[in-house]
């Protein structure tokens, strides 16, 4: 299903460029600016099966990118200078924002280095169980497990399930069906028992991911130090913070902010929520995270930033620089805002 959707969005993708029907749509769609979700920057690593590699871009496609917005002489600026120009309706030029989420250690090695050729700011999300090396990055341990597998059997809806890993398609049907099974366990008590249930069965250690893949809080130290890094909260467990009870989120949100801010000796004003689609944060978690204090949270939902976006500073929207979709060609796609508009039914805020 999954591997049908993408090539949907590719043709989708792709009908738009050489239909030119971008240009077209560019001024009603592109608003007034972007903001662009990205997680791993990092050169491509081997292997078929790569179940998460929508989670990474190599750095020439971030270069492509960020030479494609000088060329359009549209601003980078920080989120907040985003917040700033939504306050203040400030729309006389179009601005972009790059935005990583969780902290992980390639911003820092790739990501960086690209941002500096253009004197262009980013903004990292970091979750502080990852950066305290204790938390669990789930999606990566499953990739882990099916990797050494032939098959899995697991208890989906109670019912035990075997699943055909023997090549890497079957791993990656493997991979899709128990990452949509996981995300609608009730609990992420639950989700953790499944996941360190599986690592134990295929001989996985899930203890030291976080610390492989993320920076530390010394690493995050001298990342933050320099002036085109912004660091966000992302909060304390990656939890899906819609099935969690008001009082759990509203604790994850204040106390990660609250963690960073003693660990890094700055202000933490910005936000992402974890998965943040429709299904990880709504109305509740909007106004919880203007509760604890933030200036701005995004979320993943798809979109462009209108002038009306000013009513939704804690649900503003995305623009994901997606690592199965690396091609030049729908760069000026991506910034007409043609191709979020489309998916959105084109509609302009998706807060509700």
């Amino acid at each position: 299903m999954k591997l049908l959707r993408n090539t949907v969005i590719r043709a989708g993708l792709e009908a738009l460029y050489f239909s030119g029907a971008h240009y077209l749509l560019r001024p009603i769609f592109a608003g007034v600016g972007v903001i662009f979700m990205l997680h791993h920057v990092r050169p491509r690593r081997d292997g078929e099966f790569q179940p998460n590699h929508h989670l990474e871009v190599e750095p020439e496609f971030l270069r492509a990118m960020l030479a494609h917005l000088r060329n359009l002489d549209v601003d980078i600026v920080t989120m907040d200078e985003v917040h700033q120009r939504l306050q203040a309706r400030k729309f006389a030029r179009r601005f972009a924002c790059f935005t990583l989420d969780d902290g992980y250690r390639d911003n820092r090695d790739f990501a960086l280095p690209v941002m500096r050729e253009f004197d262009a700011p980013l903004t990292v999300y970091v979750t502080s169980d990852f950066a305290e090396g204790t938390g669990r990055l789930w999606w990566v341990a499953l990739e882990k497990a099916i990797t050494k597998a032939s098959s899995i059997e697991v208890p989906i809806g109670g019912v035990k399930t075997r699943l055909d890993a023997s090549t890497p398609a079957a791993k990656q049907a493997a991979f899709d069906r128990m990452h949509d099974w996981l995300r609608t366990l009730p609990t992420e008590h639950d989700m953790q028992r499944e996941i360190s249930a599986l690592c134990t069965r295929y001989d996985v250690d899930e203890a030291p991911i976080a610390r492989e893949l993320c920076m530390s809080w010394e690493e995050l130290k001298a990342f933050a130090d320099d002036p085109l890094v912004t660091i966000g909260a992302h909060t304390i467990t990656h939890c899906n913070l819609a099935r969690q009870s008001e009082e759990t989120a509203s604790f994850e949100l204040a106390t990660s902010r609250a963690r960073i801010e003693a660990a890094l000796q700055r202000p933490v004003l910005h936000l992402a929520y974890p998965y943040g689609d429709r299904i990880a944060a709504g109305q509740r978690e909007f106004r919880l995270a203007k509760a604890a204090g933030f200036k701005t949270a995004v979320t993943t939902r798809p979109g462009m930033i209108f002038p009306e976006s000013a009513e939704h500073m804690t649900a503003l929207q995305r623009v994901s620089l997606n690592g199965n979709y690396q091609d030049a060609r729908i760069l000026p796609v991506l910034t007409s805002g043609a191709a979020t508009a489309m998916w959105n039914g084109f509609r302009r805020i998706d807060a509700a």
